[in-house]
């Protein structure tokens, strides 16, 4: 029989148990706490957009409470990631977020831009961390003066990542819906900035908007190909 921690994460769907993603847990922090470090996660979001910034959270949690109910964000609804940001924002010991602009982007490439943004979070942190856990496989914090554990699948393994994961989500959102007013064709309250289809047909009719990234292939093309300009 599994044991309850995980028998809890089984939900029945049209008579078939479903699975339900574990809690990201604490080992990997713990490993640090136990030497007396203060450990950052760290996570991003918007990598993959063709329109906006690429957002990085860095999170600190205490060491000696537990916060219930952190999943990795891309398997929570909006208003359970909102909900858990404002409460990762007063239980945490700091949260630090930081982007690069898709002027940034353009200018730098996504590599350097991604080094930047995550730099950003970590410096405004109110605490320095010794050691930062970093979502994937690429240490992209090498040379920043921490050390910094890679793990692969992160934001489902770790508490500080998920809760990394969840207030980049929720602030990169938030910037994506304040600019839709602006380019109001291109729906980006809805999008984010991220190639759905309705996105791809208004960048094939319109081209693209200042938020846009010009340099991005697909972008190019569609500015292009575009027979129409945007209001």
């Amino acid at each position: 029989m599994l044991p309850a921690s995980q028998r809890r994460n089984i939900v029945y769907k049209h008579g078939r148990r479903r699975r339900l993603p574990d809690v990201p847990g604490l080992r990997h922090e713990r490993r640090w706490w136990d030497d007396g470090a203060v450990v950052a996660g760290v996570d991003e979001v918007g990598r993959g957009a063709w329109a906006g910034p690429v957002t990085y959270a860095a999170v600190v949690l205490p060491s000696d409470r537990r916060m219930y109910k952190l999943r990795d964000s891309k398997v929570l609804d909006a208003q359970r990631r909102s909900e858990l940001a404002e409460r990762i924002r007063d239980f945490a010991l700091g949260v630090g977020i930081g982007s690069a602009s898709n002027a940034e982007i353009d200018a730098l490439g996504m590599t350097a831009a991604i080094l930047l943004a995550a730099r950003r979070a970590v410096d405004a942190l109110p605490v320095r961390p010794d050691v930062c856990l970093l979502d994937g496989a690429w240490d992209f914090l090498a040379g920043y003066g921490t050390s910094n554990e890679r793990i692969v699948g992160g934001d489902a393994r770790s508490a500080s990542i998920a809760a990394a994961s969840i207030v980049a989500k929720v602030f990169r959102d938030a910037r994506m819906t304040e600019h839709c007013p602006d380019f109001p064709a291109y729906r980006f309250s809805s999008n984010k900035g991220y190639p759905s289809p309705e996105h791809k047909a208004t960048l094939a009719s319109l081209g693209p908007c200042p938020l846009h990234r010009q340099t991005w292939a697909p972008v190019v093309a569609a500015a292009r190909g575009a027979t129409n300009h945007p209001e």
